[in-house]
Parts: structure tokens; C-alpha cells; sequence
């Protein structure tokens, strides 16, 4: 995190009151913020400035917020917070595929936002800990984990996870064939037990299985997900 300075936070919304009121509450939670206004402007700032973490709106003038993503995770792997204003399945998984981390349907609550948002740090700072020591893998049939290097192979092939999804495919196969409900998942991978929007787990499975096969993740409808030890 930038040689133990104050977190960077890059907000790239077009609404200016929005974009005023999200940067107002993380500076005086003690984050470090830039803003930006549209699509070609945040990637040139998300270059120079070199962020921990962007909040990154998907409706954007130049270039839209998925665009902004793939283009700036094509440089350097850094969190991404979508906000969406439609809660459309559709424009969430595209997000996730191009790289976002996790999203936010508006209107959003500005406790919720913050917590995301430390969540998401917290991840970046757990996963350069791990990175350091050596750790074990998982290994479910061709499915195979490696928790020290966040590294997925599924028929030898490497997979490339967000952190988030990574997180929560390890979640899942640290018990496999045990049915975790969304809330469960949401307070072990997200480290947001209390949240009602427990679509954002339905949207990260999807998400998943589009990238390790879709039968490897089991719905347990009314229930939650198990990863099948065997797939």
C-alpha cells in the first residue's frame, strides 16, 4: 500500500454529486482520493497515479467503466469497486469478467461503500502475506489451487481470478461437497455478514463457473453453493 502511506483511492463517477459525496466520506475516513469525471481521464490517472483501489462507475462519457477496467487491469491488477445503476445481471457479470472486483447497485449506502472498499484493501493485504510464505494446494480432481501464489489451473490450464473470485472459490474448496449459504459467504469472503444483498454472491458464482467450468460450483436452491469434489 504504497510504502505504508494512506490508501489511494481513485473515484471515477459523472455525476459530480455523487462522485463529491463518495470522495467526502473516504477522505474523512482517512483514504487518500483523486477524482475523475470520465472514461479516458481515469485511465490516464490510474497510470500516473497509481491507485490501491478505484470506485468505478459503469456509465462514463468517452469510454465506458468496463473499458476503464480492462484497460487498467491490462497494466497493473488493482481493485476495482463497480457502481452500477441497474441492477442488471447482465451489466454486473460483464463487469466481473473485464476484471471488477465487486459492485454496488445505486443508491448505495455510504457505510456499505466504505466497508467494500476495506474489504477489498484488506483482501490485497492478506494475499501479499500469503504470497510471502509457502502454503499448501488445493487439489479437487483437476481443479487445482494454489493459496500461496492465488494461482488456479483447472486441466492444467491457468486460470485468471479476480481476488474476490479467488477468495470465494477457496472459501468453497476448503470444504468441498459442504453447502455454504449465501450469507455464510458473504461474511467469510466479503467480511460483510449483516448485508441483505446476497445477490452479490450469485453474481461472483456465476462469474466463477463461466471460468472453471459451470459444473462445478452445485446451487442448492433457497440455500446457497458447495464446490463438488469431484468434476
Amino acid at each position: 500500500m504504497n510504502n505504508g502511506e494512506r490508501s489511494r483511492l481513485l473515484i471515477v463517477e459523472d455525476e459530480p454529486l455523487i462522485n463529491q459525496a463518495v470522495a467526502d466520506r473516504l477522505r474523512a475516513e482517512g483514504f487518500e482520493v483523486e477524482q475523475v469525471y470520465d472514461g479516458p481521464t481515469a485511465v490516464a490517472t490510474a497510470t500516473a497515479w497509481q491507485p490501491d483501489l478505484l470506485v468505478l462507475d459503469v456509465m462514463l462519457p468517452g469510454f465506458d467503466g468496463h473499458e476503464v477496467c480492462r484497460r487498467v487491469q491490462a497494466e497493473r491488477p488493482v481493485p476495482v469497486l463497480m457502481l452500477t445503476a441497474r441492477d442488471d445481471e447482465t451489466d454486473v457479470l460483464v463487469g466481473l469478467g473485464v476484471g471488477a472486483d465487486d459492485y454496488l447497485t445505486k443508491p448505495f449506502s455510504m457505510r456499505e461503500l466504505v466497508a467494500r472498499v476495506r474489504v477489498l484493501l484488506r483482501r490485497v493485504e492478506r494475499a501479499v502475506e500469503l504470497a510471502a510464505r509457502p502454503g499448501a494446494e488445493l487439489v479437487l480432481g483437476t481443479l487445482r489451487i494454489d493459496r500461496a501464489a492465488r494461482r488456479v489451473h483447472v486441466d492444467h490450464d491457468a486460470v485468471h481470478l479476480t481476488p474476490t473470485e479467488f477468495d470465494l472459490l477457496v472459501c468453497l474448496a476448503e470444504r468441498p461437497g459442504t453447502v455454504l449459504t449465501r450469507e455464510q459467504l458473504m461474511g467469510e469472503v466479503w467480511d460483510w455478514p449483516d448485508a441483505t444483498g446476497t445477490r452479490t454472491v450469485d453474481s461472483h458464482v456465476r462469474s466463477l463457473r463461466a471460468k472453471i467450468g459451470p459444473d462445478r460450483v452445485r446451487t442448492v436452491h433457497g440455500v446457497g453453493y458447495a464446490l463438488e469434489a469431484q468434476a
